[in-house]
C-alpha cells in the first residue's frame, strides 16, 4: 500500500486475499524450481496428494493457474453447451457470477435470486427443477463472501440428486473455513481458490469433479482448451503426475506449506477455530449495538457482514479503518456499497485479529459520531474466547 503511513502497522482483515503464515511467505523466497525437474515434479505430486483432504473427497482435484473464478468458468465450459438450460442460484455478487458465466457460454439460464443476504431455499430449488426438467446443471455458492451468508449446500445436493442434476458449488471462500463434505454429501463439482482459507497467495483455482461429472463433460467435447478437464485430469493421473501447462511453481510451494499447516492443525480443528472466531465476532458486534446483515447462522464462519448504522457514512468507515488504524476490512459491493462492513475470520486468523478488528471498529464509529460504549465489543468477544478454554492466538 504505497500511500499508507509507514508508521501505522497494517492489518489485513479481508476475506481474500487473506494473511499468510510466515512459513508460507518464507518458502516463496526460495529459488524457483523448474517444474519438470525431479524437485518440481515432487512438489506438484505432493500438492495434488494433499488437496483432496480439504475437499473431503476421493476425487482428483484439478489445479489451474487462475483465480477461483477460472475454476468456476471451467465448470461451465465443461458441463454446459450453448442452448442448454441451467439453474443458477444467486443471493449475492458471487452467485451472480454463475449467471454471468452461464450467459457467456450461451446457456439458457433459469435464475433463482432470492435477494442479497437471503439463504438459498432448497424447496425453491426443487420447485424450479420440477418446472424445468431439462436442467442438468445447478450452479450454487457455499459461502457468499459479499453478504457473509453460508448456504446449506448439503440440502441443495440432496435436491439435485433426486432430480438427477449435477450440483456445482463455488466453495472458493468456504473451503477450509465452513464444513463441506463433498463425497458424503454427494456434491458433483466443488470449486476452490488459493487465497482464502487455504492461506496462500491468489493465483490458483481448484476443481474437484466426480467421475460422473468428468464422464458427462467428456461426452460434450469442444468449447474449451486451457480449462479442459479431460486434458488436466489425464495429465494429473500420469505416474508421476504432470501438468498440461506450466504450473505456478512458487505458488505451489506456498500452497504445499499451507496444506501442511492445515494437516498439522487437523481439518476438524481448523473448522472449529473458524466457528469460534465467528461466534466471538458476532458477540462483539451485538455488544457494540450493531446488527448483522442478511440471514447469517452458525454456518457463517467465513466473514461477518455488519449493517452500518444510519447515522454513519458507510463509505467513510472502511477508509477510516484503513488510513487511521491500519485495518483493511471489506466494505459492501454493488448495491451494498456504503451499507455494510465485513470483518473476515478465514484462514490465518486468531483471537487477537478479531479483538483488533472490533477495537478499531469501536474507535472508528466514535470518530464518525456514532455512540459506542468503548470496549463493549472487545469485552464480549474476549468472554467468548475465555469461555472456550482453547488456544486461539
Amino acid at each position: 500500500m504505497p500511500d499508507a503511513n509507514p508508521f501505522i502497522k497494517q492489518y489485513l482483515m479481508t476475506a481474500g486475499p487473506t494473511p499468510l503464515p510466515p512459513r508460507v511467505s518464507q518458502v516463496m523466497a526460495e529459488p524457483v524450481l523448474y517444474h519438470r525437474a525431479p524437485a518440481g515434479v515432487e512438489l506438484y505430486t505432493r500438492v495434488l496428494q494433499r488437496l483432496p483432504a480439504v475437499f473431503r473427497t476421493e476425487n482428483d482435484v484439478q489445479l489451474f493457474s487462475s483465480s477461483g473464478s477460472g475454476g468456476m468458468e471451467s465448470a461451465v465450459a465443461n458441463l454446459v453447451r450453448p442452448g442448454d438450460r441451467v439453474l443458477a442460484c444467486a443471493a449475492g455478487k458471487f452467485g451472480e457470477r454463475w449467471i454471468e458465466l452461464g450467459e457467456a457460454y450461451g446457456a439458457d439460464v433459469v435464475r433463482y435470486e432470492p435477494g442479497w443476504g437471503a439463504r438459498l431455499d432448497p424447496a425453491e430449488v426443487e420447485r424450479l427443477l420440477g418446472e424445468n426438467p431439462e436442467v442438468n446443471v445447478v450452479l450454487a455458492t457455499q459461502s457468499e463472501t459479499s453478504t457473509g451468508v453460508v448456504h446449506d449446500v448439503r440440502a441443495l445436493a440432496q435436491v439435485a440428486q433426486e432430480r438427477n442434476a449435477f450440483l456445482v458449488v463455488d466453495a472458493i471462500s468456504g473451503l477450509g473455513a465452513a464444513d463441506l463434505r463433498q463425497d458424503e454429501w454427494g456434491i458433483d463439482v466443488v470449486v476452490g481458490g488459493s487465497q482464502k482459507a487455504l492461506m496462500s497467495p491468489p493465483g490458483m483455482g481448484f476443481v474437484s469433479a466426480s467421475q460422473r461429472a468428468l464422464d458427462f463433460a467428456a461426452e460434450r467435447p469442444g468449447g474449451r482448451y486451457y480449462f479442459d478437464w479431460a486434458r488436466t485430469v489425464g495429465a494429473q493421473r500420469k505416474d508421476p503426475p504432470n501438468s498440461p501447462f506450466t504450473p505456478p511453481v512458487t505458488l505451489l510451494a506456498a500452497l504445499d506449506v499451507a496444506l501442511e499447516l492445515i494437516e498439522e492443525e487437523g481439518l476438524d480443528n481448523v473448522l472449529a477455530r473458524h466457528d469460534l472466531l465467528a461466534r466471538a465476532t458476532r458477540a462483539g458486534v451485538a455488544a457494540i449495538g450493531l446488527e448483522l446483515f442478511g440471514d447469517p447462522d452458525e454456518r457463517s464462519t467465513v466473514v461477518t457482514a455488519i449493517a452500518v448504522p444510519e447515522d454513519v457514512d458507510g463509505a467513510k468507515l472502511p477508509k477510516l479503518l484503513r488510513d487511521r488504524y491500519g485495518i483493511t476490512a471489506n466494505g459492501g459491493q454493488n448495491q451494498l456499497s456504503g451499507k455494510i462492513l465485513r470483518i473476515a475470520h478465514t484462514g490465518y486468523f486468531g483471537a487477537f485479529d478479531i479483538l483488533t478488528s472490533l477495537s478499531g471498529l469501536e474507535m472508528a464509529l466514535v470518530e464518525l459520531g456514532h455512540p459506542v460504549e468503548q470496549g463493549a465489543g472487545v469485552g464480549a468477544a474476549q468472554r467468548v474466547f475465555v469461555d472456550a478454554g482453547v488456544p486461539v492466538a
